[in-house]
Formats: structure tokens, sequence, C-alpha cells
């Protein structure tokens, strides 16, 4: 595979705020216009919904049972990606050495300017994050966090994208795969360690 040259990759954003009446130089968001046919190969949310639909309700088919549902978007996920870190945990996936050096290509040195008007910006360079709006970025966010899981048997973790749903399954009172002495859901964070290595370690 060549390298995705940075003329390809560069890209010209009409500035715009995603929310009205916001002031923060973060609510300024450069949003990669993808074609029509990029946009037929992404995955529906409805894959995500029945999947927690059916775990939930499956659960409740039981005597003495009931559901909790914590409900996560994490803010500007994907200008959060590294790709360094994230070649790394593809490499460890298995996938090939040259994907994983085309994908390192595609996220770092991309060229980027914004146009109010008539007037455009000097270009910026890009090293971190991925491109709002590109069919690849929430896969790739997806492989990122994917060792975001849960550790409690009673507990499932359904994520589309940079959307969580943490599905607490309770049985009669115990909630203490939820609850840990009623502090935080018993989950991790992408790349921290299972509370059983930690105390070993």
């Amino acid at each position: 595979m060549g390298e995705e040259s940075g003329r390809r990759r560069g890209r010209t954003r009409d500035g715009g705020m995603r929310k009205p009446k916001s002031s923060p130089m973060n609510d300024y968001r450069p949003v990669a216009l993808t074609s029509t046919i990029m946009k037929c190969f992404e995955r529906s949310t409805e894959d995500a919904i029945a999947l927690t639909l059916h775990t939930a309700l499956s659960h409740l088919d039981q005597r003495d049972t009931y559901v909790r549902m914590l409900f996560i978007d994490y803010s500007s996920a994907f200008n959060t990606i590294v790709p360094s870190k994230l070649v790394t945990k593809l490499r460890d996936l298995g996938l090939n050495s040259a994907l994983c050096d085309w994908i390192l290509n595609f996220l770092t040195g991309r060229p980027q300017a914004v146009r109010m008007g008539s007037t455009t910006s000097s270009t910026l360079t890009l090293n971190t994050g991925a491109p709002q709006g590109c069919v690849l970025s929430p896969l790739l966010y997806s492989l990122f966090t994917h060792d975001c899981v849960a550790t409690h048997s009673s507990n499932t973790i359904i994520k589309f994208a940079d959307d969580t749903t943490v599905i607490g399954l309770i049985t009669g009172d115990d909630e203490d795969g939820l609850q840990r002495g009623g502090q935080s859901p018993d989950i991790l964070v992408p790349g921290q360690q299972p509370p059983a290595q930690r105390q070993q370690n």
C-alpha cells in the first residue's frame, strides 16, 4: 500500500460551530465530508440498539431480575486517538504491518486550513486524532478502545464508535458487580489493568 499524499489527505474546511451561541475554541470542529459511496459503508446504530435490547430483555425474562444502564458519550472522542498507540494496539491484534503503516501515515501529517467567507487561515499540520465525518474514524476509535472491557460477569459493555452503554444485569439485590462499594461501575478504561492484575503488581 502506498503512502497517502498530503495533498489528498489535506482539507480546506468551511468554519462553523457545532453548537449555537458557543464561544470556546473547542466548539469549532472540522468535519471531513466524505462521498456518498463511502457513506454506504458506515455501520448502522440499529445493530448496537438491537444488541442492547436483546441483552436486557433476555435477562428480564428471568425471575427476580432487573437491569441498570449507564450511557456514556465521550466529548471530542475522535480527537483523543493517539496514532502511535493505536498502531501498537493494531499490531497486537495481528494486523498486517503494511496496513498499520498506512493507517499511521493516514492519521499523521494531515494539513488543514479553515475558510470563513473569503478568508482562509494558514495551514496547520495535525498529528493526532481522526478526521470527523471520515468513514474510517468510528472503526479506528472502536479498535483504539477495544480493551475497554467489563471485569465482572454481570456487566456488559456495548460500544458503537464513541457511544458506550454499560449494562448491569442484576439478580435479586446483588449489585456488587455494578457498584463496587457504591462508588463506581466495575469497568475498565482503555489500557487499564484488571483489579486482579493491579493487586499482583
